[in-house]
């Protein structure tokens, strides 16, 4: 006897729920998770060091990275507005994460800037992709820094939180030299839950962040 269409349908949509319970289904995706050295180093080494470097009396008072910010600024977009995608490309291949555009929040006419205009790029990075990115950016992107002699530890704002400038993208080694046509930068905050720059400047250190060795006269 032949199939109607009602039990045809319901055949095919019975069909559908089965690939899809089974994992079959092509639109399917599925994110790896990875292990994460930086934060099993946390856990296992930094925070023991810390609690006795500061004497906390609780776990809990021992400080962390709670997230890291990225902000591209692109004022050359106001006459050339593809080099907004070219930065939300860079930026995505450089996080693995789609950044957000930042658009002028007022009119200037010296800079022939519109209220409205794209004008950079900004993420934020947290959990397993924050520590994944601190891991790459200290191991393989700061030795990349031509003639790098240590980062400064003059940029704490006095909360806790570092910020630190990036003058070349090319030192990512998601990014291509060959499809670069114009070399930018980015700011880069480290934000903490330290409650003093002593405290965040251990935890950063402990992280393996090159700070400069500067030598005290007795």
């Amino acid at each position: 006897m032949a199939k109607t269409k009602q039990d045809r349908k319901k055949g095919s949509e019975g069909s559908e729920k089965d690939e899809v319970k089974g994992g079959k289904s092509s639109g399917e995706f599925k994110e790896e998770k990875v292990d994460i050295n930086l934060l099993h180093t946390y856990r296992d080494k930094i925070v023991p060091e810390l609690k006795k470097k500061f004497e906390y009396k609780n776990v809990m008072q021992v400080p962390k990275l709670d997230k890291i910010n990225i902000n591209v600024g692109v004022g050359a977009a106001t006459t050339d507005a593809k080099l907004i995608d070219t930065r939300v490309k860079e930026l995505e291949a450089i996080t693995g994460q789609k950044p957000t555009i930042v658009k002028a929040k007022k009119s200037v006419s010296n800079f022939k800037l519109r209220e409205g205009m794209n004008i950079g790029v900004k993420l934020t990075l947290r959990n397993a992709r924050m520590y994944e990115f601190l891991e790459r950016f200290i191991r393989i992107s700061i030795p990349r820094v031509r003639d790098f002699r240590g980062l400064s530890d003059k940029s704490f704002d006095g909360r806790g939180n570092y910020s630190l400038g990036i003058k070349e993208q090319i030192i990512f080694p998601e990014i291509n030299v060959d499809n670069v046509n114009r070399i930018s930068g980015m700011d880069i905050t480290f934000v903490t839950t330290a409650k003093t720059d002593e405290e965040s400047l251990a935890l950063l250190k402990a992280f393996g962040l090159p700070f400069i060795k500067r030598q005290t006269n007795n």
